[in-house]
């Protein structure tokens, strides 16, 4: 069936974005546009796509969550042992990508991954729920799997396993990165597609802003 998606598309009128406007650093501009994007109408703000480059050289993307920003590094947890952990353990340049529709808005990070250590990790891992801990232990991420019914016995095992432990432990193969910035990109839609970009560029460990034509 041919599909017509020639006149889909949207008006962007909310608001306009001028290098004049924009914040020294970037980011203190990324966290006013996330406070923002916290008050609007988006379902998860924090909601980020993480692209990665496999060994053969192909671009891998995926939806995961930006936890905190931690000096200045966007901050997301992970199985290490999933495609996403594999792939950064060989390359750990990667690319963030912030989409609030609500706002018309985009934020684009360019950015090297780096592993926390098993104590920053564990910090966030003892706020998860109990069933997410469990969870993490019991899927083998990226890894084919012949039904679900195998990710519920292994939560039924470790479920009992655990059920006279107060606390959890952290698994081995699971933690989080922080993605070390070089250059971001800030995107508010305009009318007629005149869109304003404004790119922070990390130059001599200083800061550059400039305007990108749409």
């Amino acid at each position: 069936m041919n599909r017509d998606m020639t006149n889909m598309r949207e008006h962007y009128t909310l608001g306009s974005f001028d290098i004049q406007n924009a914040a020294d650093h970037p980011i203190d501009q990324f966290n006013t546009w996330f406070d923002q994007a916290k008050q609007s109408s988006e379902k998860e703000p924090n909601a980020v796509i993480l692209s990665t480059v496999s060994q053969d050289l192909q671009p891998d993307s995926r939806a995961v969550l930006l936890k905190e920003i931690y000096k200045g590094n966007f901050v997301f947890y992970t199985n290490y042992d999933s495609s996403k952990g594999e792939q950064l353990a060989n390359n750990p340049k990667c690319h963030l990508l912030f989409l609030w529709l609500s706002l018309e808005r985009q934020v684009r990070v360019k950015g090297k991954a780096i592993k926390l250590t098993p104590a920053q990790s564990l910090v966030y891992y003892k706020t998860r729920p109990r069933e997410s801990q469990i969870g993490a232990w019991s899927s083998p991420q990226s890894e084919v799997i012949t039904d679900r019914s195998i990710l519920e016995q292994n939560v039924q095992i470790n479920s009992d396993k655990y059920k006279n432990d107060d606390s959890i432990p952290i698994p081995p193969f699971w933690g989080g990165y922080a993605v070390e910035p070089y250059e971001i990109e800030f995107w508010q839609g305009r009318a007629s597609r005149l869109h304003d970009r404004i790119r922070y560029r990390l130059d001599n460990n200083k800061w550059i802003k400039e305007r990108l034509a749409p």
